[in-house]
């Protein structure tokens, strides 16, 4: 091609567009600037991920209390949507009525990072806070917790109906996971526990 003086053209496939990273900038990674809780309704996370049904998948969104990783709010449904992510963290405030100023932390998927939620978020006084760029990590209570659960409850498993899938989560987040499994980093004591034993 050099010898004939010819030059290879690349076409660009996609459209950058200019708004997304001014948009995901007006919410940084507060945990970062901020130190462990060290009680209750200081910081939760919240996550979401995928879990099959037969030849469909389900959507689980969960909100975890960071000072005692207790998963205290949670919601499993068809389609993945900000109503998803919405509901989960609407029945954590019910659980634990927070105070203004809690942070919210989270990835910045679109269920998180849309206006909706992120209004939400301000209107009950709610700090948000979101993941560093491709870095997953930020968030990685919640990751452990889906690794946890997916490893101890779904791995090779078959669930048949909606109904199957929602009783089993039920029973092993708020029996076993909030009741009873225990945590190295809270001092061999289960979620719950850790937390009366913080209040007493």
């Amino acid at each position: 091609m050099r010898d004939l003086g010819l030059r290879g053209r690349v076409s660009s496939l996609y459209r950058r567009s200019t708004g997304v990273h001014k948009f995901f900038a007006k919410t940084g990674n507060l945990r970062l600037e901020e130190p462990l809780p060290t009680r209750t309704d200081q910081i939760w996370v919240g996550d979401l991920t995928y879990l099959r049904l037969g030849k469909h998948w389900r959507y689980l969104a969960t909100v975890m209390d960071l000072f005692s990783r207790r998963i205290i709010g949670w919601t499993i449904a068809r389609t993945r949507t900000v109503a998803v992510t919405l509901r989960a963290l609407k029945r954590a405030i019910v659980l634990r009525e927070p105070k203004p100023g809690l942070i919210f932390h989270s990835d910045r998927g679109i269920e998180y990072s849309a206006y909706d939620y992120q209004a939400f978020l301000r209107s009950r006084g709610i700090v948000p806070s979101m993941n560093r760029p491709r870095n997953c990590q930020d968030n990685a209570h919640m990751e452990s917790f889906f690794h946890s659960l997916k490893a101890e409850l779904t791995h090779r498993r078959i669930f048949t109906s909606d109904s199957q899938l929602s009783a089993t989560l039920a029973g092993y987040i708020d029996r076993f996971y909030n009741q009873k499994r225990i945590h190295s980093s809270l001092g061999y004591h289960s979620p719950v526990e850790y937390e009366r034993l913080a209040n007493a």
